[in-house]
């Protein structure tokens, strides 16, 4: 029986219970300090409707927009093309296996980036449907039983819908961020027509402009906070769908990192534009060699940093390696 079809022990089915939790609880954070600070500042300054629509429209419009037109973009980026089916069929033949035990009603299409960099993404739109997409050098690197890993990975961000969850997200900094910036030129040139058409208003204006705007950054702390989950979430689908999805995913994660070491640092940097789509941080490489399996377990021994941590889109890997040992029998 694969493991994929075994029950799950009580305290993985908690720990998985806690991460759905803490998804939700950060979305209704982010959401209920959103409102409440834009409600009290709009509503202090009296700025008019048309000017709050205006920049809501705006900011949905352009994220909708990027939202539609974001593979076309990714394609280009990283030289992605649609794999045939005679091109890699065991290859094609997981990607099925797994959309079936992930109770998607088609998979997703496979495709191929033309880079070197070993990584995975999963992405798409209404315009091209789900894709899932395997590099060059995840091929290169990686066996079948580890890439199959990192397929789970992926499809589970697909079954989760986490993609449209963080666009939705992340429109609240950028709506933020864009009110404290057309209060803060306001403030500088007038307009608006405030309460107080005197210097101390525009004053006021021009100071709570700029603190939005601060306040817009911090927002961010929450997207990284809420990335990081999305890809704790989709670790441990590839755990409970994949047979042996978590040791595999383990030993696939260390190997790519260990093989984006390798590359040189302006070709890691040349692909950093979306790095938060990849299962693996391009940032984040390792100095390793020999066993993998010992350096696995090296690697679990580490201790994060606490300002890396929070300025990052993934998980650190030592706790990364440790939240799948609870799925490893």
């Amino acid at each position: 029986m694969a493991e994929a079809s075994r029950p799950l022990p009580q305290r993985v089915r908690l720990s998985l219970l806690k991460l759905r939790l803490s998804m939700i609880g950060v979305w209704a954070l982010v959401t209920g300090l959103a409102t409440l600070i834009l409600t009290g500042v709009l509503l202090y300054l009296g700025m008019p409707i048309y000017g709050i629509y205006g920049i809501l429209g705006f900011v949905i419009i352009f994220h909708f927009l990027q939202w539609l037109m974001g593979p076309y973009i990714i394609n280009a980026l990283y030289r992605v093309r649609e794999l045939k089916r005679s091109e890699y069929p065991w290859l094609h033949e997981a990607v099925a296996k797994i959309s079936a035990r992930s109770g998607l009603s088609s998979p997703p299409k496979l495709m191929l980036a033309e880079i070197d960099l070993p990584n995975a993404f999963a992405y798409g739109s209404p315009l091209t449907g789900n894709m899932v997409a395997v590099t060059r050098g995840l091929l290169r690197t990686l066996d079948r039983e580890e890439i199959e890993a990192v397929i789970g990975h992926e499809i589970g961000h697909l079954r989760h819908r986490d993609v449209i969850v963080m666009m939705m997200i992340s429109l609240i900094p950028a709506i933020i961020y864009y009110i404290g910036y057309s209060l803060y030129l306001s403030g500088w040139f007038g307009g608006y027509g405030y309460r107080d058409r005197d210097e101390g208003g525009a004053a006021l204006a021009l100071l709570i402009g700029m603190v939005l705007i601060v306040v817009s950054y911090l927002f961010n702390l929450f997207i990284f906070y809420m990335s990081r989950l999305r890809e704790y979430y989709a670790d441990s689908h590839a755990a409970t769908t994949v047979e042996n999805g978590a040791r595999n995913l383990q030993r696939g994660l260390v190997k790519i990192m260990v093989a984006t070491g390798r590359l040189p640092r302006s070709i890691r940097r040349s692909h950093n534009q979306l790095k938060m789509f990849f299962i693996s941080d391009p940032d984040v490489a390792l100095r390793g060699y020999g066993d993998i399996d010992s350096l696995i377990e090296r690697i679990k021994q580490e201790k994060p940093s606490l300002l890396a941590e929070l300025l990052s889109t993934h998980p650190h890997p030592a706790k990364r390696l440790r939240f799948l040992d609870q799925f490893v029998s």
